[in-house]
């Protein structure tokens, strides 16, 4: 008997080489352009939770390297709410207040408070650099509205990423209609000119899914060393189609989803090969009926109940799954 070994070569896709520093994020607009999400949505405080936004407000951070020298701009495009693209509740009655922050205690590392993720505990860290109020205005109902500009040594300084972070929230302060709106952060006020190297990042996402059943929207997740393995909260999902979570390692696994006006949640597993890296939680609507304007929470946690950062432009990039192929030997008569 003659045997012979076949190798199989092994196909890997090339993921880039990260850190937990910012330096290859190359977009600041949030959502980001992997994440094929139309826009966020803010309802006025005096909203129902079952249209799909839990708490009425929503935090943003901004990273700014640290040398970068310019001034910039915190951009909201359709600030206001009335027009095309927001969720009317009746008539336009509602009001929605965008803040800037930087300084101390604005870095969410540092001070967890900032995330405005502990109930009843006053997420308004920091020192106000700027805040409007915008009600059904129709010069601001597809356009862009620029807070700043600022320097970055306003913002507060993190040494692990070596940034200035800023923060924007956004209350809906009155009313009952859906603030839908998206940021760009941007050199200049009047177009679209990006920071090299600045990111953007939240604790909880609350968005828009498109009208179209073959749509998916993505979030990206970065997976730290030491996490060996996170709890997702889904929220208000309308069981509209399934919630899957791919990786390097991950080719698809799927997660319990929540019906109208609750929460779902499970335990998923981390694999060594997917620390360092993004997670990619892809939305997938159902395909037989289209659920209309549905809006979404969802929010992560590590082993041991630190939320986890939503990166609009994905540390590391897209993650892409990469099948190994093992080696086999061959035998022949």
């Amino acid at each position: 008997m003659k045997v012979n070994t076949a190798i199989f070569r092994i196909l890997i896709l090339s993921i880039l080489s990260v850190t937990v520093l910012l330096s290859d994020a190359s977009s600041q607009a949030v959502p980001g352009k992997d994440e094929n999400i139309p826009f966020l949505v803010t309802f006025g405080k005096d909203g129902e939770t079952s249209w799909g936004d839990d708490d009425f407000f929503s935090i943003f951070f901004f990273t700014i390297p640290k040398d970068f020298s310019g001034q910039f701009y915190i951009k909201v495009f359709d600030p206001d709410v009335g027009g095309e693209n927001d969720e009317l509740q009746g008539v336009w009655n509602s009001k929605t207040m965008f803040s800037v922050y930087g300084g101390k205690g604005v870095d969410p590392e540092k001070n967890i408070e900032s995330r405005g993720l502990l109930p009843g505990v006053n997420y308004k860290t920091g020192n106000l650099l700027a805040s409007r109020v915008f009600g059904d205005d129709a010069r601001y109902d597809n356009k862009y509205y620029a807070f700043g500009p600022f320097n970055p040594s306003e913002g507060d300084f993190n040494e692990k990423w070596n940034s200035y972070i800023f923060k924007i929230v956004c209350e809906g302060i009155s009313g009952d209609d859906g603030n839908l709106y998206r940021y760009f952060l941007s050199r200049d006020a009047n177009s679209d000119l990006p920071l090299e190297g600045a990111n953007a990042f939240t604790y909880k996402y609350t968005f828009r899914m498109w009208n179209d059943t073959k749509s998916i929207s993505h979030i990206y997740p970065y997976i730290d060393t030491g996490i060996v393995s996170i709890k997702q909260k889904n929220f208000d999902w309308d069981d509209d189609g399934v919630i899957l979570v791919v990786s390097t390692y991950k080719q698809g696994i799927s997660v319990p989803v929540s019906g109208e006006d609750n929460w779902a949640e499970s335990k998923i597993p981390v694999e060594q090969a997917e620390i360092g890296k993004s997670l990619d939680f892809q939305f997938h609507k159902k395909k037989e009926s289209l659920v209309r304007n549905n809006n979404v929470v969802i929010s992560l946690e590590n082993q041991r109940g630190d939320a986890l950062q939503f990166f609009s432009s994905p540390i590391g990039g897209v993650p892409v799954y990469q099948p190994v192929i093992g080696i086999r030997k061959v035998q022949k008569k």
